[in-house]
């Protein structure tokens, strides 16, 4: 199969086409700057120059694949407004290209504010409509495009994709600790993070692309909730320093914009999916992971 990816030289994107060729699918990766593109080249994957913000770009890799795994995200946590508004129009553009094919469409998306009080599900539909939400509803917006003779497939991955090099929230959470001096965790440290491992997550895409049905909610989920507070402790035996408890009122101020994430519980399930595809995580843990220094590691 052809397959157009993009963000295609991120941290999942690059395990996603690694997986995907080793499948002995076809992969054109979108690419905005040399870097990226040689990085894409250097798996054998095809390049498309481009970016969110070029959709023709954007329409004419859809148009010429026999899917379209979206997993690109500007991440600009400083104005989400921007991001929301790129990740929606690209979703739309893909969308309405790919209109009447029948061709499987898979994006990004995630768990959080799905339920509260217990680990999210795949029967849970996501509450976030229209282009003002988080990542401008892109969710249900792919989702519609079943309707109108897509297939779409929801990719909700855990907060944590974690692994060797990972730059994501762990590693973010990490360079504040050492910041600072201390490893903190929200008030008690009760609340969880689900986390899967970045090698497992790409597995997880392949057989989306391959196996699910069209309007699935897939949750790239291996452990179902990691407590903040065994995060910090990890993070702390990591880099040799104190853990303590940072008092709700402070989180803000301590973390920055990650603060309101780390405070949130984000628990999930992915009972449904290991189920529907035959899927069998067997990467390591979060945990482990941060013991064996995959976060050292620069």
């Amino acid at each position: 199969m052809r397959v157009f990816v993009t963000g295609a030289s991120g941290w999942i994107g690059s395990a996603v086409v690694d997986d995907l060729l080793a499948g002995g699918h076809e992969v054109t990766g979108l690419a905005r700057s040399d870097a990226s593109a040689a990085a894409v080249e250097a798996k054998g994957a095809r390049v498309r120059r481009g970016d969110l913000d070029d959709l023709d770009g954007i329409r004419a890799g859809a148009a010429d694949a026999d899917a379209v795994i979206h997993l690109a995200n500007k991440h600009d946590f400083a104005n989400q407004a921007v991001s929301n508004a790129a990740e929606r129009g690209a979703v739309q553009a893909i969308g309405e290209t790919l209109e009447g094919t029948g061709r499987p469409f898979l994006l990004a998306s995630g768990i959080a504010a799905l339920t509260q009080g217990r680990p999210a599900t795949e029967d849970d539909a996501s509450p976030f409509h229209g282009p003002d939400s988080p990542r401008g509803g892109s969710e249900n917006l792919a989702l519609e495009f079943a309707g109108k003779g897509v297939h779409p497939v929801s990719l909700r991955f855990s907060p944590t994709v974690h692994g060797t090099r990972d730059h994501g929230f762990i590693a973010v959470l990490s360079a504040i600790a050492r910041e600072k001096g201390v490893s903190g965790y929200p008030g008690d440290g009760t609340n969880r993070w689900a986390a899967v491992h970045v090698a497992d997550a790409a597995r997880l895409v392949t057989l989306g692309l391959e196996k699910a049905p069209a309007g699935s909610r897939l949750h790239a989920v291996t452990e179902e909730g990691v407590p903040t507070r065994e995060i910090a402790e990890a993070i702390g035996r990591a880099f040799d320093l104190p853990v303590a408890s940072i008092a709700p009122d402070d989180v803000q101020d301590h973390y920055g914009w990650i603060g309101g994430f780390f405070a949130m519980d984000l628990a999930a399930t992915s009972v449904q999916t290991r189920e529907l595809l035959g899927w069998a995580p067997a990467g390591p843990t979060l945990i482990e992971d941060l013991d064996a220094g995959a976060y050292s590691v620069q």
